[in-house]
């Protein structure tokens, strides 16, 4: 079936909503910035999507400031994922950052099980450094959204912030590129499961790791340069140059032992999100049974190496009325 995008201002979605179904309208995404503050506006959409086209799916920019456990549970209730602009605030010159506040926020979220990505920028606000942008994503990374957005990597060059005493050209251009490796391996390439534990392993920060990636990049042909694009090289492709580069990093950080655990779990997570997404049936060669991967003591990638007896083992993942599942072959 061919997708269409439509247009609505607000006051025309709540008009047009009970209409949704009968035009097969099935995903809708809401991006208007003073709508993202209005909490009773928010939950007064989720109840009509509720009575009028509750398998609708709601892609919904949020202010952070209005999230609370009352707007959670009621978000609970319908399909929907939010998107979250992670910024500071200007004061005196400064770009202060308060990861208390979300560090709230993103609990709650997870708690209640919904999806959420953030948004984010570097060198745009008053104050900002690019040392305090590396802080933002590791912090951010650390928080599990299920996907980090950057709108500048859409932009043209001209349209770059421009440098300050504080920021410099070059380190513009090196956040630009730790961006779109950020964009490429966590975002498009799925890792929100595994990441956190990966970098444990490594003992690395997420924006030396990314930093790194864009090297990676430059040399395997699927930089910003040459504008690669892992949708649309497919899910597949990105967890092959995902699985490459971890190689190699846990060859360059004597952890060698390691990649194994952690290459299973990069395969194992990435066909489940595929069956998941895309209904795809998938044979793997794990070197670990598959239950150990998919326990929780594989969070711990070192601990789990250590304490758990490897097992080659081949395994189908299909899909099923309960979602993804997996048969141990032989």
């Amino acid at each position: 079936m061919e997708n269409k995008s439509y247009n609505f201002s607000i006051e025309s979605i709540f008009k047009d909503l009970p209409t949704f179904e009968e035009k097969g309208i099935t995903e809708l995404t809401v991006s208007d910035v003073e709508f993202s503050s209005d909490k009773n506006g928010i939950l007064d959409l989720i109840e009509k999507i509720k009575k009028h086209c509750p398998d609708l799916f709601l892609s919904l920019l949020i202010d952070p400031k209005v999230i609370d456990r009352a707007l959670v549970d009621s978000l609970s209730e319908i399909y929907c994922s939010l998107e979250i602009p992670v910024c500071g605030t200007e004061k005196n010159g400064n770009l202060l950052f308060d990861k208390k506040f979300y560090s709230g926020k993103a609990a709650l979220l997870n708690d209640a099980g919904l999806v959420f990505g953030f948004n984010m920028q570097w060198g745009i606000q008053k104050g900002d450094t690019f040392k305090l942008f590396r802080d933002r994503l590791d912090f951010a990374t650390s928080l599990y959204p299920n996907h980090i957005d950057f709108e500048q990597l859409e932009r043209t060059p001209y349209e770059d912030p421009k440098p300050t005493g504080v920021y410099s050209s070059k380190d513009m251009d090196f956040s630009r590129g730790m961006a779109f490796a950020c964009k490429v391996f966590y975002s498009q390439g799925r890792a929100v499961p595994w990441f956190n534990s990966v970098l444990h392993a490594l003992k690395i920060n997420a924006s030396s790791f990314f930093a790194d990636f864009e090297e990676f990049q430059q040399c395997n042909n699927c930089s910003f340069e040459v504008e690669f694009d892992g949708d649309e090289a497919g899910h597949k492709a990105v967890e092959k140059l995902q699985l490459l580069f971890l190689a190699q990093k846990f060859e360059e950080k004597n952890k060698s032992h390691l990649f194994a655990a952690a290459g299973d779990i990069v395969k194992i997570n990435g066909a489940f999100s595929r069956c998941s997404s895309e209904g795809t049936e998938e044979e793997l060669e794990l070197s670990y049974n598959p239950e150990d991967i998919l326990s929780p003591y594989s969070l711990n990638i070192a601990d789990f190496v250590e304490n758990v007896a490897m097992e080659n083992t081949e395994i189908r993942i299909f899909d099923t009325d309960e979602g993804p599942d997996f048969k141990i072959l032989g």
